[in-house]
């Protein structure tokens, strides 16, 4: 599978498809979880590590509520919306400075955790496309 990744602009928020609830499916809601978690162990080695929590029980809490949004946006269970309301991402971001770079390393992540994942390439291309497209939304800081 190929992972591309689309240029993006600060302040644009091009079109995004949610990803196919076939992906929760296959996976299961540990497996998702074991995906986040594993993509934030990846961050937390990363040049972006300080726009995550550094305590480990906060670094344990974002694992979850990123699970709990991904879980939610592939057709599962509404976790995020009953533990934290409307996703509203772009606003939960906004106080962190989420550069082009960092962007480009939290898909980086994601396709080294993706790549290693023993799941059909059309659930993977499902779920990249939107990580891809969504991420751009998360851009708020220029270079």
């Amino acid at each position: 599978m190929q992972y591309n990744i689309t240029a993006g602009q600060v302040g644009v928020r091009p079109p995004v498809t949610k990803p196919s609830p076939m992906v929760l499916e296959f996976l299961g809601e540990e497996g998702m979880r074991k995906l986040v978690s594993d993509h934030y162990d990846l961050l937390k080695e990363s040049n972006i590590r300080g726009l995550f929590p550094p305590s480990e029980q906060g670094f344990a809490l974002a694992k979850q509520h990123s699970a709990d949004f991904f879980i939610q946006i592939c057709g599962g269970h509404p976790y995020f919306n009953e533990n934290r309301g409307a996703p509203m991402m772009a606003a939960r971001h906004a106080p962190f400075a989420i550069t082009p770079e960092a962007r480009r390393i939290w898909l980086e992540s994601y396709i080294i955790v993706l790549s290693a994942l023993d799941m059909p390439d059309d659930l993977k291309e499902s779920l990249w496309n939107y990580l891809d497209i969504f991420s751009i939304w998360m851009m708020n800081t220029p270079e």
